[in-house]
Parts: C-alpha cells; structure tokens; sequence
C-alpha cells in the first residue's frame, strides 16, 4: 500500500511539474536580452519579460533595426512581444547662414536677382528664376562661390 501511495504521489509530482513547464520570465528575460546583445547592429535595446511576455523599451537607429529586435527577443518559450522601442529622428539639416549670403550676393552681383540658394541641403540648392539662356553662367557662378562644391539646381528659366 505504501508503495503504491508513493508512486502516485510520485508520479503527480512528475505531472505536476510537466504541467508548470517552461522557463521562468527571469530565464526568458536573460535569453531574449543575450539574443539582443549578440547582434552587433542592435544597440539601446531594454528587454522586461512579465508571465512569458517579452517588452522591448529603448532607442534604435531605424525601423530594421526595430524589426530585429522584436524578432530576436522571441526566444523559445516567450508568448508575444510587446515592441515599444522608438526609432532615432534623423537629423535636422541645418542651414549655413555664411554660405548661403556668400553665394547669393556672388548671383546678384552677376545680375541673378531673382535666385536663392538653400544651403541646408546636400549639395546645397539653388532656387527662383534665371534669364533665359543663363543657366549654365548662373549654375558656374553659384559654385565658385560654393567653394567649386556642386550646387543642385531647381531655378526655373524666366519666360
């Protein structure tokens, strides 16, 4: 009889602890974290596992990056993952106030009054109306003063 009782309570143990299975979050978090900080192009990444849920918190460089990380914390064993990382803003472009009045009084002193140039983009832009047939001279103008750096043209040619 003792026998018996023992191997039922052994054996409901067994099952028992069949049933619980699984890792704990402490263990998924670990895994799902050495996972993340294994790909060197991931960085920033904070992983929190709650009852098999993976919540990924921080800053990335862009949306791959953001993709990566979520499918690098599913490890074996974690249900679903929440994915609240943020994508890094690129950077805001920045005019160069200097520049900008350097090539716009070389146009005016060659007549080109009616142009602009953007120098908060790369290469910097030139913008408004030229003379007729005068595109080559204003685009040549508008380098030179640019340090002989190219000039992007969206001028149109006055009618």
């Amino acid at each position: 009889m003792k026998i018996k009782l023992l191997t039922v309570v052994s054996l409901m143990v067994v099952l028992f602890l069949g049933a619980c299975g699984g890792k704990s979050d402490a263990d998924l978090q670990s895994a799902a974290d050495k996972a993340i900080k294994g790909d060197t192009t991931i960085s920033g990444v904070t992983v929190a596992v709650k009852d098999g849920v993976a919540t990924i918190t921080g800053e990335v460089k862009d949306a791959a990056a953001k993709a990566k990380a979520e499918q690098l914390a599913k490890v074996e064993g974690v249900k679903s993952v929440k994915n609240d990382l943020t994508v890094t803003p690129p950077p805001t472009a920045k005019t160069d106030p200097a520049l900008k009045a350097k090539i716009e009084e070389a146009l005016k002193k060659k007549g080109y009054d009616k142009l602009e140039i953007d120098t908060s983009t790369t290469p910097a832009t030139m913008r408004g109306t030229y003379p007729k047939g005068k595109l080559a001279e204003a685009m040549q103008t508008a380098q030179v003063a640019n340090g002989g750096k190219p000039v992007k043209n969206e001028a149109t040619e006055a009618k």
